[in-house]
């Protein structure tokens, strides 16, 4: 018995040396109705302003770009938010 242990021991850790690591793949852009993130290299390429205003319209909210990581692997962030700062309106109200 121990013979057959240790045979499918050995058998477990070669399967699991021999698979690749591998890092989950993550979208250049990724956002739901309180903000989101943009990766640099798209922002760079593309007009990361305008992919946030529509991103965020779709909720009723303005944007509130929040910061910059200028580097690869870096993003852009930003916020969705009812009323911009300064503003003398009022929230919007909504009835779910």
């Amino acid at each position: 018995m121990r013979i057959i242990g240790a045979a499918s021991l050995v058998t477990v850790c070669a399967m699991l040396a021999s698979a690749p690591a591998l890092a989950d793949w993550v979208p250049p852009f990724k956002g739901n109705d309180t903000g989101g993130i943009i990766a640099y290299e798209m922002a760079t390429t593309t007009d990361a302003r305008q992919i946030a205003v529509d991103h965020c319209a779709k909720y009723g909210k303005v944007v509130k770009f929040l910061a910059v990581d200028p580097q690869y692997g870096g993003y852009v962030s930003f916020a969705c938010r009812w009323v911009p700062y300064g503003a003398d309106q009022q929230p919007l109200r909504t009835k779910y």
